[in-house]
């Protein structure tokens, strides 16, 4: 492992604002958006011993008791075309029974096209767990971005279909904290996450949100790959 910097609690969770439906899980935090039917975010902390978790169970996606309604169900995606797309991975809940069945939660769902969640977005999600195994410790959000609200929806209740989605990161080091952002059209994208890498201020221009509100600006502006490959 790298030598890391400091843990700062909650460093994750993204600038809120009032009307924010927003939960807490024992693995993550989300914002649900009552509009779209996805969360608007979910924001969680993955540490070096979380990454290697070992519970396998299986659980069936299911509506949030927590979560107000209106609210996506199975039925919404039945026959849709488009995966039951997790934000924060099930590998990344390994770590606890609880964590992992609440990790099937909808409010941690978006629709995701097969060969996009399977490809390019994986891929992103594999080289996740690799940093918090060198660093210790990285603090993540991610989410859909509507480029065109309403403009594709699937199930009776009308979740709405994202464009593309958001992740971004960000690492304590020796030598100050890191951050990287990748932005992912849900479209046949596939490739190294390279490919999608953009700055965490790019990022927050897009989706119109601070995400690490608690870091100094400065750690935002740029991304060295080095760091995340």
């Amino acid at each position: 492992a790298q030598v890391s910097g400091p843990r700062v609690e909650g460093l994750e969770l993204p600038a809120s604002e009032a009307g924010d439906d927003i939960v807490r899980h024992l693995g993550y935090t989300a914002s649900y958006n009552h509009t779209t039917l996805c969360p608007d975010w979910v924001a969680w902390e993955l540490t070096a011993a979380e990454a290697d978790g070992t519970e396998d169970g299986q659980y069936s996606f299911s509506r949030d008791p927590d979560v107000a309604w209106p609210k996506a169900s199975r039925e919404d995606y039945s026959r849709s075309g488009y995966d039951k797309g997790h934000m924060a991975p099930r590998a990344d809940m390994r770590w606890s029974c609880q964590a992992l069945e609440e990790s099937y939660y909808f409010t941690n769902i978006c629709p995701q096209d097969h060969a996009m969640n399977a490809g390019a977005w994986r891929k992103i999600e594999e080289m996740t767990r690799r940093v918090a195994k060198r660093y210790e410790r990285v603090w993540i959000v991610c989410g859909p971005v509507f480029d065109s609200i309403g403009a594709s929806h699937i199930g009776q209740a009308c979740v709405h279909v994202p464009d593309r989605f958001f992740k971004a990161m960000a690492v304590s080091t020796a030598d100050g904290y890191r951050t990287v952002g990748f932005i992912v059209e849900d479209n046949k994208q596939d490739g190294s996450p390279r490919r999608y890498a953009v700055s965490v201020d790019e990022v927050e221009a897009v989706i119109g949100r601070n995400l690490f509100p608690t870091l100094p600006e400065e750690a935002e502006q740029s991304f060295d790959m080095n760091i995340w490959r």
